[in-house]
C-alpha cells in the first residue's frame, strides 16, 4: 500500500524504476485523462448540437401555443362575425327602400290620425346620405290629448320600419296639447345610388 510520502518520492524522470502500484496509479490517471479529453472533444460539437435542439424545441412549443391562442381566437372572431352579420342582415330588413318611402310616409301620418290626432304640420326633408343609408327627417306638428300623443309615439315605435322621434317638444294648448318632433327614418342606398356615390368619391381624372 502506497502512502502519499511515497508518491512524493517518486522520480518523474525514472519512471520504469516506479513500483508495480505506482505505475498502476499513473497509468489509471493517464487512461482517464485521455478518455476525459477525448470526450470532450468528441461529443463538443453534439453537446452543441443537443443545445441548439433544447432551444429550439422550446421555440416551437412557444410558436405553438400562440397559433393555437390564435385559432381559439379566431374560430371566437368567426362566430362573433356571423353574429353580426346576422344581426345586421336582420337591422337592414327594417329599412326601406326607395320605392317604400312613401308608404312608410303614410303609415306614419295614418298612425297619428289613428288616434284622433289632428296634423298641422307633416313636411318630409332633403335626404341625408350616411354611408350606405340615407336619413329622412320629417318635421311634426300634431294636436291632442296627452294619452293619444304618447299611443302615437307608441305606435311610431312599433312600425316595421325603424321610425325614431326627436327633438320633441309638448306644450299646452286649449284644454289639449301641442307635439312638435322630427321623425326620422332610414333607407339603404340601392345599388344605382351606391354606383353614384362610389363614382363622385372618385378624384377627377380617376380611372373608371
Amino acid at each position: 500500500m502506497m502512502t502519499l510520502d511515497d508518491l512524493k518520492n517518486l522520480n518523474p524522470k525514472t519512471p520504469g524504476a516506479w513500483p508495480w502500484p505506482a505505475k498502476i496509479l499513473a497509468f489509471l490517471a493517464l487512461f482517464a485523462g485521455v478518455v476525459v479529453a477525448g470526450a470532450a472533444f468528441i461529443w463538443q460539437g453534439q453537446w452543441e448540437t443537443l443545445s441548439r435542439s433544447k432551444d429550439e424545441e422550446t421555440q416551437l412549443k412557444d410558436a405553438f401555443l400562440v397559433k393555437k391562442k390564435e385559432a381559439i381566437n379566431l374560430d371566437l372572431i368567426k362566430k362573433q362575425l356571423t353574429e353580426t352579420q346576422e344581426s345586421f342582415g336582420a337591422l337592414l330588413k327594417q329599412l326601406p327602400s326607395k320605392s317604400e318611402m312613401d308608404a312608410l310616409l303614410t303609415d306614419i301620418n295614418q298612425a297619428g290620425l289613428g288616434r284622433g290626432l289632428q296634423f298641422e304640420l307633416f313636411k318630409p326633408g332633403a335626404e341625408k346620405i350616411e354611408g350606405a343609408f340615407t336619413e329622412q327627417p320629417i318635421a311634426i306638428k300634431v294636436t291632442g290629448n296627452y294619452d293619444d300623443i304618447g299611443k302615437f309615439s307608441g305606435d311610431i315605435a312599433m312600425l316595421p320600419r325603424i321610425v325614431t322621434l326627436n327633438d320633441i317638444s309638448i306644450t299646452p294648448l286649449n284644454g289639449g296639447l301641442v307635439m312638435d318632433a322630427t321623425a326620422k327614418t332610414f333607407r339603404y342606398l340601392d345599388d344605382q345610388e351606391v354606383a353614384a356615390q362610389k363614382k363622385a368619391a372618385q378624384p377627377a381624372g380617376a380611372k373608371k
